[in-house]
C-alpha cells in the first residue's frame, strides 16, 4: 500500500506480522482517531487555537493528557477534535481518512461511532452531518478498493448521556439505515448519567429492530451494566471491563454474580479496548487488564482502540500489546477476530461469508 494513503498505524512496526492478520473493530470512534496532522490542518483553516502545530508534539501532548487515570480528563480532549469537525468538508475528510487509517491496520470491517448532536455549531444539521460522515467513509472505501483491497465500514449514531437528545439521535439513526447507518450508542461520563435516563430512546429502537450498543462498566460500575443489558437490553456493552467486580475469581477458579453469569451464558459481546482501559483507570495494566481472565472464561470478548490519537494506538498495537505483555498468542487473536465478527451490526450470511472468504484463511497464512 502507498504509505501516504495508509500509514502504519502509530507505536507498530511495519514488518510486524500482526498487521497482516485480518481484524475487526467495533469500538472506534471517529472524533477520537483523527490524524494529528489533520487536526493541525483543520484546526488553522477554521481559526481553532491549538497546543501545538508539530504532528508528534500535538500527539504526545493529547496522550498525556488522556493518560490520567480518570475517563472525565481522558474525555477532554475530544472538545479539540469536535471543534474542527463542524463543517461537511472536514467531516469528509476525517471519514475517509478513517478509513484509510483502518485499511492500514488490516481491518476488514469497522464501525465509526460519533455523535452528530456535536457536530452542528456551524451551518450543519444532524441529518447533514450523517451524510458529510457517509460520503467520506464512501470516498476511503473507494480507495481502498482501488488499491487492491477490501474494507466494509458503517456508522453507529452515539447520543451523549448528559444530554436530553437521545430520542431525536434515535430518529436520526432511523432515518439513515439504509444510508449506512448500523447502530445507536450512548457515550459520555458514565457517573450520575444511567442508561435507563434514555429508555424511551432504546425502547424506541427496539420497537423499529435496530441495533444498539451502550458505554457501562468503564467510568461506572456494574450497575451501568445490569442497566445497559437488563434495562436497556443492549445487544453489545462497550468496555464492560468492570463486570469482574460481579465475580470472585481467583486464578481462575471462583464464582460468577448473577449478571456477569447472564452476560456469559449469553456470549453479550464486550468490546473491550485495553490500552483506553488502562488510560482511563478502569484498568491498572495490560499485563492484568481483565480482559485475558475475561477471555479465558470464554466471555466474547473483543479486542478495540477505542481512540486511535487519544490513546495513541490501533486493533494491530493493541494485539501487539497483548501478545507481548499478557501472554496471548495467534489463536487467542483469531477467536476475539472471530468475536468481533459474530457481534458486527451485519446481516448473517455477510458474517458468515467474511469469516469464510477473509478470516479463516486470513489467520491460516500468517504464523506470528
Amino acid at each position: 500500500m502507498d504509505t501516504n494513503l495508509f500509514p502504519t498505524p502509530v507505536g507498530v512496526d511495519d514488518r510486524d506480522p500482526i498487521l497482516e492478520l485480518p481484524k475487526v473493530s467495533l469500538h472506534d470512534h471517529l472524533d477520537g482517531g483523527l490524524r494529528a496532522s489533520t487536526l493541525i490542518e483543520l484546526a488553522q483553516e477554521a481559526g481553532v487555537e491549538i497546543p501545538s502545530g508539530d504532528p508528534s508534539d500535538m500527539r504526545a501532548r493529547i496522550l498525556g493528557a488522556s493518560n490520567s487515570g480518570s475517563l472525565e480528563r481522558y474525555l477532554e480532549s475530544f472538545a479539540l477534535t469536535v471543534s474542527v469537525m463542524q463543517t461537511a468538508d472536514a467531516l469528509k475528510r476525517v471519514a475517509r481518512e478513517w478509513v484509510l487509517d483502518q485499511a492500514a491496520d488490516g481491518v476488514f470491517y469497522a464501525e465509526a461511532r460519533w455523535a452528530p448532536e456535536q457536530h452542528v455549531q456551524g451551518d450543519l444539521d444532524m441529518d447533514a452531518a450523517v451524510a458529510a460522515v457517509q460520503a467520506g467513509l464512501d470516498e476511503g472505501t473507494a480507495i481502498v478498493a482501488e488499491a487492491g483491497k477490501f474494507i466494509r465500514v458503517g456508522q453507529i449514531l452515539t447520543a451523549m448521556r448528559h444530554a436530553k437528545n437521545s430520542v431525536a439521535v434515535a430518529e436520526l439513526a432511523l432515518r439513515h439505515r439504509d444510508g449506512g447507518v448500523v447502530g445507536f450508542d450512548l457515550a459520555g461520563a458514565e457517573e450520575g448519567n444511567p442508561p435507563s435516563k434514555h429508555l424511551t430512546a432504546c425502547e424506541t429502537l427496539h420497537a423499529a429492530c435496530f441495533p444498539l450498543t451502550i458505554h457501562a462498566g468503564e467510568g461506572a460500575g456494574v450497575d451501568s451494566i445490569f442497566e445497559a443489558v437488563q434495562v436497556c437490553h443492549t445487544q453489545r456493552i462497550g468496555h464492560g471491563v468492570r463486570i469482574v467486580e460481579d465475580m470472585d475469581i481467583v486464578d481462575g477458579q471462583g464464582t460468577l454474580g448473577e449478571l456477569s453469569s447472564w452476560i456469559l451464558d449469553r456470549q453479550i459481546p464486550l468490546e473491550l479496548s485495553p490500552t483506553s482501559n488502562v488510560h482511563t483507570g478502569a484498568a491498572d495494566s495490560i499485563e492484568t487488564h481483565p480482559i485475558t481472565g475475561l477471555k479465558d472464561l470464554g466471555f466474547a470478548v473483543t479486542v478495540n482502540p477505542d481512540n486511535r490519537l487519544m490513546s495513541g494506538t490501533s486493533v494491530s498495537k493493541e494485539m501487539r500489546l497483548l501478545v507481548d505483555r499478557a501472554g496471548w498468542d495467534q489463536t487467542d487473536l483469531e477467536w476475539v477476530t472471530v468475536n468481533a465478527l459474530n457481534a458486527a451490526f451485519l446481516p448473517l450470511d455477510v458474517r458468515e461469508r467474511l469469516l469464510d472468504e477473509l478470516v479463516i484463511p486470513g489467520f491460516a497464512r500468517i504464523e506470528l
